[in-house]
């Protein structure tokens, strides 16, 4: 889905595109004693297919992981890229007979949705000790269904980012905040010097459901983050009110918004990026690490005269939200799990984090092996997180309510951002979306 493709350019990521012609590229499967050099390798003439969303960079990075599994084990690794459909992609497949052995899975959903539908291969226990070691009981729930632990994820985006222009910050006189009053303040300060604060892309529903996570974990806490996210409270919960009364405090403010809240209603992403770093019009836009990539295309430099400040704390918790693909095995074979073990260890984990435009969700990899000071910052910040990094809420829910254009949370969101002094109409409204998804 749209918010997992993450993208470095230069130190950042790099977006995926479509494409699904498979190509064939030599792997191994880690965690294997056997898979050392001298003698046969344990996977020697054995065929493994992937298929996952990654195309360009992306793809190019996740073919070096996929060698280094080759060199190790001897297998040989069929790649094929969905396109960003994955489930219009597998579901054909699956219902012919003819699954790959493993597909990466932008959205924890299609891991309970496969799982219903009998299509998931339950992992061995040495991938489940590989995931037991290497990562927060949190991803181990995310991989599972019904008790059963079906995923690894293997890669992770960091959503909790605030991006911005370094000249307005200057001229103004402002500094990165740390809470969300400072961040309020400095938005004051940055209008009055007569730029505008914010530049948000509402034409693309999913940026304001980032907004929305980012505040709401802070201010109502891990707990009932999890709550929500199964709509196990409701949506006219007081813990929402609160967190829609915080988005209203920026986008009630004309000053506060580029374009005014009907302009910012008709930008898409990324063109909220182009009008801050390429036309110089606002100051900050509030989103994922994928956003290196248009801020590179305008011609600005990440580090320079674009930076980022963590999601300011709105209550007492700093939220991480981050996206993810999860591996899932479509065959039980011993080159799929073996792969999948691969890649759910520390040492597939190092090999991946070297790579541009990729963060590991895996505990034990050290920051350290990130190829530039942005990657680094952004893996230590999932590290020290530990247990209060979570999922995306609208990735975790039906995609009816968190995921479809023009309907569900994307839409009543966009609605609040066309007023957001009705708060307990936007919550209404939420609710009442998500019963019907949740039936």
């Amino acid at each position: 889905m749209r918010k997992t493709a993450i993208v470095l350019a230069g130190l950042a990521v790099a977006a995926s595109a479509c494409g699904n012609a498979p190509t064939t590229t030599p792997t191994q499967p880690a965690g294997t004693a056997a898979a050392t050099s001298g003698g046969a390798k344990p996977l020697q003439g054995q065929k493994i297919e992937v298929a996952a969303k990654w195309t360009s960079d992306e793809e190019k990075s996740f073919r070096t992981v996929l060698k280094a599994f080759s060199d190790k084990t001897g297998a040989e690794v069929t790649y094929a890229s969905t396109g960003e459909d994955t489930g219009a992609y597998l579901g054909p497949r699956i219902k012919g007979g003819s699954p790959p052995d493993i597909a990466i899975l932008p959205q924890p959903g299609l891991v309970q949705q496969y799982a219903d539908e009998k299509a998931l291969k339950p992992l061995t226990p040495e991938v489940i000790s590989q995931i037991d070691t290497n990562y927060t009981p949190y991803w181990k729930e995310l991989g599972s269904a019904d008790g059963q632990v079906y995923g690894v994820m293997v890669k992770a985006a960091h959503k909790s980012l605030v991006w911005y222009r370094t000249a307005t910050f200057e001229e103004a006189g402002v500094q990165p905040p740390t809470n969300w009053d400072e961040l309020v303040k400095a938005a004051q300060t940055i209008a009055d010097s007569g730029t505008a604060p914010f530049s948000f892309c509402g034409a693309s529903g999913w940026t304001l459901t980032d907004l929305f996570e980012n505040v709401y974990l802070s201010s109502a806490g891990p707990e009932n983050y999890d709550k929500l996210s199964k709509h196990e409270i409701p949506w006219t919960d007081p813990s929402v009110a609160t967190a829609l009364e915080k988005m209203a405090q920026i986008m009630t403010k004309k000053e506060f918004v580029l374009d005014g809240n009907s302009g910012a209603l008709q930008t898409q992403f990324p063109d909220c990026v182009t009008k801050v770093y390429d036309q110089k019009k606002a100051a900050m836009i509030i989103e994922a690490d994928f956003v290196a990539t248009p801020v590179a295309q305008s011609g600005e430099k990440v580090g320079e005269g674009a930076k980022t400040f963590p999601f300011p704390k709105v209550g007492k918790t700093s939220p991480v939200v981050l996206g993810g693909d999860i591996a899932v095995a479509l065959k039980d074979t011993p080159g799929a799990m073996a792969l999948l073990e691969f890649l759910g260890s520390k040492e597939g984990g190092e090999i991946w984090a070297k790579l541009p435009g990729y963060l590991s969700p895996n505990k034990n990899v050290s920051p350290d092996n990130y190829p530039d000071e942005l990657t680094k910052q952004l893996g230590q910040t999932i590290v020290s997180a530990g247990d209060a990094v979570r999922y995306d809420m609208s990735d975790l829910a039906p995609s009816a309510f968190g995921a479809t254009d023009g309907k569900g949370e994307w839409k009543v969101l966009q609605d609040f951002l066309r007023d957001p002094t009705d708060v307990k109409g936007a919550q209404t409204k939420l609710e009442e979306e998500a019963k019907k998804a949740w039936k």
